[in-house]
């Protein structure tokens, strides 16, 4: 099914017939649905808010998750969701507009979480952590208003190893984005199903389906960001080692907490051994 194009989903009109797209495609196909599968994100009959931010990398969730409900592998409903934060010289009517022609059923959300931002963070502070609460805030709200179980975001596997490095650099924990999870109320669940994708096959994806893509014009305008700065070593690793970044991200899937530090983790002061006393381990010499 994958090179019919007859029964193909409108966001995959115009793709590139090349055996290179072909390839892309079908990895981002098993990618995705082999996280879908091993972190149990599916509740059949049940309904996804596909958060769409007009970048590359929810443009490609938005495609593959309908290209796995074309081949009857995803048993929800999918509704996209874009929430125009009111940034100045944001496009409003690009997603409104690409959606309606691709078919696809959506909600706009409008909040001004830009002035907040504005206003709260001090002059040289980066704005990412308040205005990723806001919005997570509200796509929370949206989701309840709309009868979904989930949330389902774009991160990648790139992100993903970013956010494990800052945690490290930074934050003095080993922790990063995990696959799912559920919100802190309680009532819904939050899904990263490109967890396994790599972010350059999101862009040659996104590239090749020529998506309307629009800037974060709101974080991309502050330089020294401490996530651009893991990326640019995990880039220079992966320059000096091609494969580096997917060897860590497996890194990530087969933690042993016996052979880190966490006590919480590991019950080290209950460790015992199990030999016995020379003389029990003797024959008998009778």
């Amino acid at each position: 099914m994958l090179d019919d194009d007859t029964d193909i989903h409108p966001l995959f009109n115009g793709a590139p017939k090349t055996t290179a797209f072909k390839k892309l495609r079908k990895r981002i196909v098993a990618n995705v649905r082999e996280a879908i599968e091993q972190y149990g994100m599916i509740e059949r009959d049940s309904r996804w808010l596909v958060c769409l931010s007009g970048g590359k990398d929810s443009y490609t969730l938005l495609a593959i998750l309908y290209e796995l409900k074309w081949r009857g592998l995803l048993p929800v409903d999918l509704l996209a969701c874009n929430l125009d934060q009111g940034q100045p010289g944001f496009p409003a009517t690009v997603l409104p507009e690409f959606l309606e022609k691709m078919g696809v059923p959506h909600r706009i959300e409008y909040q001004d979480t830009y002035s907040i931002v504005m206003d709260k963070v001090p002059a040289g502070r980066t704005f990412c952590a308040l205005c990723s609460r806001l919005r997570r805030g509200n796509l929370y709200r949206v989701a309840r208003e709309e009868g979904c179980s989930a949330v389902v975001l774009g991160h990648h596997r790139d992100d993903i190893l970013e956010t494990f490095f800052m945690n490290l650099f930074h934050g003095g924990r080993l922790a990063t984005m995990p696959p799912k999870l559920v919100n802190e109320e309680g009532d819904l669940f939050l899904y990263r199903p490109l967890a396994h994708v790599a972010e350059d096959d999101c862009d040659r994806f996104a590239k090749a389906l020529n998506y309307p893509i629009i800037p974060c014009d709101l974080c991309g305008s502050q330089d020294g960001l401490q996530r651009q700065q893991v990326k640019q070593i995990l880039d220079g690793w992966e320059k000096n080692s091609p494969g580096r970044r997917q060897v860590m991200f497996r890194a990530l899937m087969n933690a042993r907490p016996s052979h880190l530090l966490d006590p919480k983790l590991f019950d080290f002061a209950g460790l015992e051994t199990f030999s016995q006393p020379l003389t029990e381990q003797l024959p008998d010499q009778g």
